[in-house]
């Protein structure tokens, strides 16, 4: 009730956050501020709401698709985000040397996955790292982009906007009420919508009719895919190996929305307890120290691979190899049918903008 009470009296501040974010939106809209097209190809992956819709394992998704096609070369493909949480500015390609505190924690696991195959950017103004990168290599024939839904400053070819089923935008408030980075009306710059983090058994009639909602907002014939988490088998930090017989395990996390992974835990492993960390958490060597002191005996500590990197550079050789800490990967799985219906949405927009 005290919640709800609070909601209502900021609906006023709201109102007066989504108007200074609509005329913002409508100076680009009119063109009486810049926005850029790249001269290569382009897709932004981005939400309406503060925290975590699943963007980096779109990102991943689109990554496996284009570095494992036919059409993709060495050096082709490039990825942009602004780094969130570095502690360095300006436009960066991620190298061996790069930590979560020069790049951020998401571009830091991007590379350390596919940086033989990718290139790994960020850069806050995204128009001067995108001329840049082109500049330094004019190889590159497309670029991902992390979180620009509201970057209006750039004008992708392809706009996904991304939808967390646990917290759907329709059913939310502009800032300060409400988690929206603007009004709801915002989706009609998108060009296709995913609804993330959905159960896999999803009816269809559920489906249709959260579609039926989401387009009260999104522009005519926008199409609209339901996609779930995949988490995979746990990997050792020291060998990157397959781990089995996990149970039971502490949980460590630093999401802005930690419950399906809990959930997925607890129903997989057997949870013993669960750290909740803020979202892009800096942890310190002091926390790790702390975590490794309460671990139980016969149990072993679980992280998701956004906070692995981050753990991984505050320990030594020997703790990395003796002490029972594990990830665990995680990926974009769409419902029964739709991966071949998205993918085919992909390469027709990519043929539209050649």
């Amino acid at each position: 009730m005290k919640r709800l009470v609070v909601k209502w009296l900021l609906l006023p501040l709201s109102g007066l956050y989504g108007l200074v974010v609509d005329i913002r939106n409508w100076l680009f809209d009119s063109h009486l501020l810049k926005s850029y097209r790249p001269s290569v190809y382009s897709i932004s992956v981005g939400n309406l709401t503060v925290g975590g819709t699943g963007k980096t394992p779109m990102i991943e998704f689109l990554i496996k698709r284009y570095v494992f096609s036919a059409v993709n070369g060495m050096g082709e493909t490039a990825t942009l985000s602004r780094g969130y949480g570095r502690k360095t500015n300006g436009f960066r390609i991620a190298t061996g040397t790069d930590s979560a505190e020069t790049i951020g924690d998401e571009p830091l696991q991007l590379y350390r996955k596919f940086g033989t195959q990718v290139r790994v950017c960020v850069g806050e103004r995204r128009v001067d790292a995108i001329l840049s990168l082109l500049r330094l290599h004019p190889e590159t024939k497309r670029i991902l982009l992390d979180d620009a839904f509201q970057h209006r400053a750039v004008r992708p070819h392809l706009s996904i906007l991304l939808m967390d089923y646990n917290r759907p935008f329709y059913d939310d408030y502009a800032f300060p009420a409400g988690r929206l980075r603007e009004r709801r009306k915002g989706a009609r710059r998108a060009d296709v919508v995913v609804v993330t983090k959905c159960p896999m058994n999803l009816w269809a009639t559920e489906q249709e009719r959260i579609a039926r909602r989401i387009r009260r907002y999104t522009s005519p014939g926008v199409p609209i895919f339901f996609a779930g988490l995949s988490y995979s088998s746990p990997m050792t930090l020291a060998t990157h190996q397959v781990a089995t017989d996990l149970n039971p395990v502490v949980l460590v996390s630093g999401l802005a929305n930690a419950d399906p992974l809990e959930q997925y835990v607890r129903q997989t492993f057997g949870l013993r307890s669960h750290y909740r960390f803020a979202d892009h958490y800096a942890y310190t060597r002091a926390d790790l120290d702390v975590l490794l002191a309460d671990l139980p005996a016969e149990t072993v500590l679980l992280t998701t691979e956004k906070d692995w990197v981050k753990l991984d550079a505050l320990l030594s050789p020997e703790e990395r190899s003796t002490l029972p800490l594990f990830y665990l990967p995680v990926a974009v799985q769409f419902l029964a049918g739709q991966e071949t219906e998205f993918t085919q949405f992909l390469d027709a927009n990519a043929l539209k903008n050649r």
